[in-house]
């Protein structure tokens, strides 16, 4: 069902396999994989390529028809982005560090394993900050009936 919902999704962006592939920070062949069911996007990924597809993770995992484009007060907006950005390079750097990792001191991270910790924070500052705007968002700014 993911494979289906998720190239519907992405041509209805009008974007093309390369193009989600870099907005979600991965490869056109993973993409692919995904949308011929060779291979399931993790938790993770499903959340991050449904802010890229501007769609819901239910909608991706069948959980509703609905394919939503609308915006609400909860998505990030450019001030958001520029803040993970920022947040997410304080924490790449701590990794270089390796008492902020609980590895042995004596073994350092493979790249590999660095890039998933990336991406595992990324996801974790962007899902964050959604929340903290639904759960602070003064009602009277919020655009819900």
């Amino acid at each position: 069902m993911i494979a289906e919902r998720l190239k519907l999704a992405r041509k209805k962006q009008k974007i093309t396999q390369d193009q989600l592939a870099k907005l979600v920070n991965t490869t056109k062949a993973t993409i692919s994989n995904y949308e011929n069911a060779y291979s399931s996007p993790s938790a993770d990924m499903i959340l991050t390529l449904a802010t890229a597809l501007n769609t819901s993770t239910d909608y991706l995992l069948g959980k509703t028809e609905v394919m939503s484009t609308e915006t609400h007060y909860w998505d990030l907006n450019e001030k958001d982005e520029q803040f993970i950005e920022s947040r997410l390079e304080e924490l790449i750097n701590d990794l270089g560090n390796n008492e902020a990792i609980a590895f042995s001191k004596d073994d350092e991270i493979d790249e590999e394993t660095r890039e998933l910790l990336v991406q595992s924070l990324e996801n974790s500052l962007r899902l964050g900050k959604m929340m903290a705007k639904k759960k602070y968002t003064p009602k009277k700014y919020r655009n819900e009936d």
